[in-house]
């Protein structure tokens, strides 16, 4: 089956898979809480600030693609949304938590993903990652790829390929200022980064949680 999603329709599908596992009492998502949640700040590479007409159009084609859909419910007058990735793929739970960090924050280390995917699914050891995406590139097609190793770094990085082939990862400002092989460093970053995030995160749906409240009594 070959899919091939748009930079919006992945950001719309890895969204709707993150508050699904992260804020499960208020899944399905309305068209603004899901907006909110592609634009976060934190957790998002690239940031992306993507209106509501992006965010329909990206919902049309995800559901063109059997991946996400609007759920019918007697209790809300606001239309919300769901991800469909399970009835596509079948994935068990440590795959959907992989790929969908690989969708919202493009190609990654194991030891990335391994502590960004926490909030999803809690990976014991780095070869349970390791694992997870070997048999999400085993997948027929492969949905997972490892890419060529940079010069200067000790671990290869893994994209997905919903979007189509990856050739390669070009590192952002934040990678070029580590220096040297900077898996060290990344890696002390990236455990800090989490932290900080997920402050920031839990700030964040709080807030868009408060409005969709506030939006049921108007």
């Amino acid at each position: 089956m070959a899919i091939v999603l748009t930079e919006a329709e992945a950001r719309v599908l890895g969204s709707l898979v993150e508050k699904e596992a992260t804020t499960p009492d208020y899944y399905p998502l309305s068209l603004n809480a899901l907006m909110n949640a592609c634009n976060q700040k934190s957790s998002r590479e690239p940031v992306m600030n993507l209106d509501e007409d992006a965010v329909r159009r990206a919902l049309h084609g995800l559901g063109e693609k059997r991946l996400a859909g609007p759920v019918s419910s007697a209790d809300s007058r606001v239309t919300k949304y769901e991800h469909r990735l399970q009835e596509v793929f079948n994935f068990t739970r440590r795959e959907a938590a992989v790929l969908c960090v690989l969708l919202l924050r493009g190609p990654q280390t194991p030891g990335e993903l391994r502590g960004r995917t926490e909030r999803i699914f809690r990976f014991e050891e780095l070869s349970d990652v390791q694992a997870t995406l070997q048999r999400l590139t085993e997948r027929d097609p492969s949905l997972v790829k490892m890419l060529p190793r940079q010069p200067g770094t000790k671990e290869a990085r893994y994209a997905h390929l919903l979007s189509g082939d990856v050739e390669g990862w070009v590192p952002g400002p934040e990678q070029h200022e580590l220096g040297g092989d900077g898996e060290g460093s990344a890696e002390r970053i990236a455990a800090l980064e989490q932290e900080v995030s997920e402050l920031r995160r839990e700030v964040a749906e709080l807030k868009n949680l408060f409005s969709e409240f506030r939006k049921q009594f108007e």
